[in-house]
């Protein structure tokens, strides 16, 4: 509710045209993709009323007639802009206040990215005559391989899910007994599914299946996918909703939190880094939900899955999106290659012939 009044505060102080490209090209994305549409574009407008169009006094005054008088020059000085500019915003106190913003090449292209993809619905839509922002590139990403957990980390993982009483004790040891079933149930599910924490947290009774043996998410878009489960999940997840054998769940959230509502992804995270610390995974790549999705996406890569089944198991709608896992995948492939060549081997035969 607090991030949906926020969507309506941002979305108010936008051009109707912005506001219409929004609701169109993004309804049924998540709160924080609208949301962060919202904020990339209002950056941008705000460069042009500082840079370009100074009689503008309020971003919700432009028309799509001055996106028509954008030019690529003006582009280019707002990718170079975004490096780092002063930003004004208003304090609890109700005191105007300035910041310095400073974006990495991933922050400027983002917004790039959301300025493009307003630029192409105004053509479309025939609001504009041209999309200039085809004629600026992108800013080169450098980007650093994340890798999944090993094989060895994984087992430490499952173990200390599992087998907490061996790690904890007191207090600690009181809450992991009471979430025990809760945390087996979600982080098998997320091993053994790779489904993302958002579609996780998301869940209801009603869309398990024990007789299917499969339950369906809502995937980023908005559509829906039917998820076989392993039979390690099927029975981790049917153990946790009937922990209360006389009155096992029928609706509701399926995975609950504290007062008895839906989990949240913050507290999904901060449950799975304190396992990771009591069994030494210390790794910011590695604490992350993600860093399941990635192994569950690796480990269907080197057990010979095609690609295009990884992708569509992940809820891929680009499987360019997949060949990342497959870097990763692969990378680890080139090591154990070349941790087993023997160099120095010689063969005489092989001298002999050559």
């Amino acid at each position: 509710m607090i991030k949906q009044h926020y969507l309506s505060n941002y979305l108010s102080e936008l051009p109707d045209f912005v506001f219409t490209y929004i609701e169109e090209y993004y309804n049924g994305e998540s709160i924080n993709t609208q949301l962060g549409y919202c904020i990339d574009v209002r950056v941008f407008l705000n460069f042009l009323r500082q840079n370009r169009f100074k009689e503008i006094i309020k971003n919700e005054d432009f028309t799509p007639e001055h996106m028509e008088r954008i030019t690529p020059s003006d582009l280019i000085r707002f990718k170079a802009y975004l490096r780092e500019y002063e930003t004004e915003y208003i304090s609890p106190s109700g005191k105007p206040m300035k910041r310095i913003c400073r974006n990495s090449a991933y922050g400027i292209n983002r917004k790039l990215s959301a300025v493009r993809g307003l630029f192409i619905y105004l053509y479309k839509t025939e609001q504009i005559s041209q999309n200039v922002t085809d004629k600026v590139d992108f800013v080169k990403l450098h980007q650093k391989i994340k890798k999944p957990l090993t094989t060895q980390e994984t087992v430490r993982l499952i173990d200390v899910i599992y087998n907490g009483e061996k790690y904890f004790e007191g207090r600690t040891l009181s809450e992991y007994k009471n979430k025990k079933l809760r945390d087996i149930a979600i982080f098998t599910t997320y091993l053994g599914t790779g489904i993302r924490v958002s579609e996780l947290v998301n869940m209801q009774i009603t869309d398990v299946d024990f007789n299917t043996q499969s339950f369906i998410v809502t995937r980023k878009g908005g559509d829906q996918q039917e998820i076989f489960m392993p039979v390690q999940v099927n029975n981790a997840l049917y153990e946790y909703i009937h922990e209360d054998k006389e009155n096992p769940r029928e609706t509701g959230p399926l995975f609950l939190g504290r007062g008895g509502k839906a989990l949240t992804t913050a507290a999904v995270e901060k449950t799975l880094k304190n396992y990771c610390y009591t069994v030494g995974i210390t790794h910011p790549d590695k604490t992350r939900p993600h860093a399941l999705r990635r192994t569950f996406a690796c480990r269907l890569l080197e057990d010979g899955v095609d690609i295009k089944m990884v992708a569509e198991l992940m809820g891929h709608k680009n499987i360019e999106v997949t060949h990342r896992y497959y870097a990763q995948y692969s990378s680890k492939k080139r090591r154990e290659v070349m941790e087993n060549l023997d160099v120095l081997r010689t063969d005489t035969k092989e001298a002999d012939r050559l």
